[in-house]
């Protein structure tokens, strides 16, 4: 009988030991404050490095006092982020200097990309020289050579005509302005890919600029 016994009273205090146990409620993971902000993030190839460290403060300064935005350099995974304060703040300032950043990247100097931030109707258009016509080793560097012209006249003329800043990298070319003046450059451009003689397209160009004058 005393085994009986000592086996009731060995139950009884697991019983309540249990019981104690229940006082306490699981952790649940809801619970957990999550940040939802949105985060944008630009991705940086290597030989964008160099004139992203140097121009930081130019790019930051804008993003941080005028957009209220934070923006930081991920180390890591070699990203710009950028993202709100809060979770209210408005996202077209945060796609303002989304667009601002990835010009930057794309080779536009900072004074000219900072034109996004300013400006609503402004846009940046990419496109490669194979999206115009295939074109392989010495006949590709001679259309990037036609576009660009000697110390850059060509592409200086282009972009003074039409009122746009254009980029050339390698055989990507892109365009930064209005929607309608990334038009007449990219026929222009277009057109000396093909093969047209740059005094052809300046005349060209003339005719159109003339024209949109008139229009306004």
């Amino acid at each position: 009988m005393e085994p009986l016994r000592k086996q009731r009273v060995i139950s009884k205090f697991h019983s309540k030991k249990s019981n104690k146990h229940k006082i306490f409620k699981k952790v649940k993971s809801k619970s957990v404050v999550e940040d939802k902000r949105e985060i944008r993030k630009i991705s940086v190839p290597a030989h964008r490095y160099t004139p992203l460290r140097e121009n930081w403060l130019k790019i930051v300064s804008p993003i941080i006092e005028h957009l209220n935005l934070q923006i930081r350099f991920n180390l890591k995974s070699r990203n710009v982020e950028i993202r709100p304060e809060s979770v209210s703040d408005e996202t077209g300032n945060l796609q303002k200097a989304a667009d601002f950043v990835k010009a930057f990247i794309l080779g536009f100097d900072v004074e000219d990309a900072m034109a996004l931030l300013r400006l609503e109707n402004l846009f940046v258009e990419s496109f490669e020289i194979k999206d115009v016509k295939m074109l392989k080793g010495d006949h590709l560097s001679r259309a990037i050579g036609r576009l660009a012209g000697k110390g850059g006249r060509t592409k200086f003329t282009i972009e003074n005509v039409t009122k746009t800043r254009i980029v050339l990298a390698d055989s990507k070319i892109h365009i930064l302005g209005s929607f309608q003046n990334i038009q007449i450059a990219m026929r222009a451009i277009c057109n000396l890919i093909l093969g047209s003689p740059p005094s052809k397209v300046y005349g060209q160009l003339r005719n159109t600029a003339n024209k949109l004058a008139d229009r306004l």
